[in-house]
């Protein structure tokens, strides 16, 4: 008998439903909001009513693309965790008033589990064991993982996440929401060591990005009253530069992480996973220190329902199904 899932993502500003049958993925729709660009960031409520009106065509046309009907699903999947909380409480109620009136059972996911295990949505999967650095908005790790439910954090940020340090140097750029990937756009024809700016080293294999911000602010105000126009002059090198700093942190830690496990089976995940500059980091650190590197296609980076479904079919296969009173999780634990 196939068994057929339906995944939500609903944890920040994508509302996302995928159909998996027998751990392959059928559809995978994405609705992004752009209600927050004017606001510069994401304004949770506007998150929440948005995931309102979203989930209905997005949910409707997943399961048209797959080629099913609801009465087909033998299971609802949603993400739990961690995210805004109206934005998880909409993808949760869906799921579980679906799942209830088809009597069929629940999967919640841990959402930054789901961006590691998207890697075996395509070919070539990693290797258990093998190391995920996952880097998005709000979180940094360095993740083992053992088996597909199996994995231990052993390392992370101390304070902000990557993915916040590119998109607050993005703002006080004065470049528009989301600032991260114009970050990278700029890079691509700057000068990574054009300006030099701090390179945190915390103990072991944590992270810590708040100091680079402040310091990155004070080089700003510094030359802009130099100069007024330095930005508007040297936004690219000021680009390449501050993502250099950022991905050598990574790196860094990363090869140390490599060296005292003895993985080299490497992956990355996560939204700054999509970031051109650490992808070919990862790809020459990898060649230099004979890794085997897996990077997500591109579609997969982002917050998707497809990583969901992988996830909710792994959970599915272990016997690992929630309950009708399950709530979400905003600082769901790994």
């Amino acid at each position: 008998m196939n068994y057929t899932i339906l995944a939500i993502e609903s944890s920040c500003d994508e509302t996302s439903a995928a159909v998996c049958i027998n751990g392959k993925i059928q559809s995978n729709i994405i609705a992004t909001q752009t209600v927050h660009q004017k606001y510069g960031g994401v304004v949770p409520e506007l998150a929440s009513r948005a995931h309102q009106q979203h989930i209905i065509p997005v949910v409707n046309q997943a399961i048209t693309e797959a080629k099913i009907t609801k009465n087909d699903l033998h299971a609802v999947a949603f993400t739990r965790g961690p995210g805004l909380l109206g934005a998880l409480l909409v993808g949760s109620s869906f799921a579980k008033a679906l799942a209830l009136g088809l009597k069929i059972p629940l999967i919640g996911v841990n959402h930054m589990q789901a961006h590691i295990l998207a890697h075996f949505i395509d070919d070539p999967a990693p290797r258990f064991p093998f190391l995920c650095l996952t880097v998005s908005g709000g979180h940094t790790q360095i993740v083992k993982v053992n088996d597909y439910l199996d994995m231990q954090i052993i390392g992370e940020t101390q304070d902000d996440a990557v993915g916040e340090a590119f998109d607050k140097t993005a703002k006080l750029l004065d470049l528009p929401y989301p600032g991260g990937p114009l970050i990278d756009k700029y890079a691509q024809s700057g000068d990574p060591k054009a300006f030099t700016f701090p390179n945190v080293d915390m103990p072991g294999l944590s992270f810590s990005f708040s100091g680079i911000k402040t310091s990155f602010m004070y080089f700003l105000r510094d030359k802009t009253l130099q100069r007024s126009d330095f930005i508007q002059n040297n936004l690219p090198d000021i680009c390449a530069s501050i993502q250099h700093t950022l991905i050598q942190i990574l790196m860094k830690k990363l090869v140390k992480a490599s060296k005292e496990t003895g993985i080299q089976e490497i992956a990355i995940a996560g939204g700054v996973s999509a970031n051109s500059g650490l992808r070919k980091q990862l790809t020459e650190t990898g060649a230099l220190y004979n890794w085997k590197v897996y990077i997500p296609k591109f579609e997969y980076c982002t917050d998707n329902a497809a990583m969901i479904a992988m996830a909710a079919h792994y959970k599915a296969l272990a016997g690992q199904f929630a309950s009708q009173d399950v709530t979400p999780l905003p600082r769901m634990d790994f």
